[in-house]
């Protein structure tokens, strides 16, 4: 019997607390689906999730993050066009200057109201949420 299971991934939506009004960084994808998404990638067999979202932003944007806590699971079945996958996003902070690196053509760092709308994946939603989260504490909810 073959199994057809979902491929985990993680996503981390970095906070730079060095910075006024503690923009995100979003990195600019080199392969497709192109566009603007928040760091992260597919977690490696036998690793865990935390060990994947550090890995994933040193491998994306060269900072040495601190993960705060897993903010949700996203898992709408047609969230990436490639496959299905479950993204556990993570909310993390960092300091320093963000560089692009490995599948990231370029990186910016954006404030609410500058987030560009060619998002790629759920990523709209996922930031959604998370600004709903910093401003007014409401989690999302299944």
């Amino acid at each position: 019997m073959t199994y057809r299971n979902p491929a985990p991934t993680v996503d981390i939506v970095i906070e730079m607390r060095d910075r006024p009004h503690r923009p995100i960084v979003l990195i600019e994808r080199r392969n497709e689906p192109y566009g603007w998404a928040i760091p992260g990638g597919f977690v490696d067999y036998g690793e865990r999730v935390e060990t994947a979202a550090i890995r994933e932003a040193q491998e994306e944007t060269q900072l040495a993050i601190t993960l705060i806590e897993q903010f949700y699971v996203y898992s709408d079945p047609s969230r990436d066009p490639r496959k299905h996958t479950l993204s556990i996003v993570f909310l993390a902070y960092a300091t320093g200057t963000p560089v692009a690196d490995d599948d990231a053509q370029d990186i910016a760092l954006f404030a609410p109201w500058e987030v560009p709308t060619n998002l790629c994946f759920d990523h709209d939603r996922i930031l959604q949420d998370y600004w709903q989260y910093r401003h007014y504490g409401v989690r999302p909810r299944p």
